[in-house]
């Protein structure tokens, strides 16, 4: 199961550790999801996921202050017995003394933020769900061509570097070079970036490795991009049939969710840059509602008709 350190939690953020005592570098986040534990402060604890991050707001914070000291050790210390990664406390709201200290015993971090309940909620799960979404590794380049992320995949040596340096050359941003991480964000959306170790470098056959960042600047490369279509290089076959108009769209799979696919043959002379950037530039025509395809078919339909009503 993916997870991530707490510490890395802490840095990105920004959170301020009220217990330093306690150590954070093995504690690790496994769940994007967040919860705010009213009900176990009331004493429900049917169903309580403890393994989420918990959050304090000033909702709970108030209700907490009305207890006495007897019933805080209570709650406290069976909230507390739990394996709970961390409780953040919001609005730079304090834990009360008797808390910080069952906290302490139980080897519970605890700590604070300066955002409101709702906005440190809803970075904190946009950035766990990108952190701890499935992933795979897959042989490609992927590009950001006009906004639309462009996943090139082939064999190897069959020119999918040698179209990304076009492309960047032609004013387009590199995301990544032969291995592509995949991320699962949402049934509708797949997220590509680099390995750290091969981020912003190219591999060219009879070249070695380029730093497309040091050479053409840092506005020719991106950290992410989403997976808006594929292109897959297969060399040429004269004896296959290639798609000529387009009307019906091919797919394929990662990690279960569709993305549209086209097949394109590779022959000397053919410029790969400018064929990517037609598709980029035609797969969002048709997400604004144009389909060229379509348009050439209801021309056809029309003309035919026009020529039969001309012979009756």
């Amino acid at each position: 199961m993916a997870s991530v350190g707490l510490d890395r939690v802490i840095e990105r953020l920004k959170l301020e550790n009220l217990t330093p005592e306690i150590s954070v570098d093995k504690i690790r986040v496994n769940q994007p999801d967040i919860n705010r534990p009213a009900l176990q402060i009331a004493g429900y604890f049917e169903y309580f996921d403890a393994t989420r991050l918990q959050v304090i707001g000033f909702v709970e914070y108030t209700y907490m202050e009305g207890f006495t000291n007897e019933q805080k050790q209570e709650i406290y210390s069976k909230i507390l017995s739990y394996d709970i990664p961390a409780i953040v406390f919001c609005r730079e709201l304090m834990p009360d003394p008797i808390f910080r200290e069952i906290a302490v015993a139980h080897g519970i971090p605890l700590l604070s933020t300066k955002l409101a309940t709702s906005a440190f909620m809803a970075e904190a799960i946009r950035w766990l769900n990108a952190k701890l979404a499935p992933c795979i590794s897959v042989h490609g380049v992927l590009v950001d061509v006009y906004g639309e992320g462009v996943l090139i995949t082939g064999e190897s040596g069959i020119g999918k570097s040698e179209a990304a340096l076009e492309l960047i050359k032609r004013g387009h941003r590199l995301v990544t070079d032969d291995v592509v991480e995949l991320r699962k964000i949402s049934d509708d959306t797949l997220m590509g970036s680099a390995p750290d170790i091969t981020r912003n470098f190219i591999e060219l056959r009879g070249i070695g490795i380029v730093d497309v960042k040091a050479l053409f600047g840092v506005s020719s490369v991106k950290d992410s991009q989403q997976i808006d279509l594929v292109i897959r290089l297969e060399d040429w076959d004269k004896d296959k049939d290639y798609d000529r108009l387009g009307l019906e769209e091919s797919y394929t799979e990662y990690l279960g969710n569709k993305v549209v696919c086209y097949d394109i043959p590779i022959r000397p002379g053919r410029n790969l840059a400018i064929i990517c950037e037609a598709a980029a530039v035609n797969h969002r025509q048709k997400k604004m509602g144009y389909n060229a395809a379509q348009e050439l078919y209801r021309r056809v339909q029309k003309s035919l008709a026009q020529k039969r009503e001309d012979e009756i």
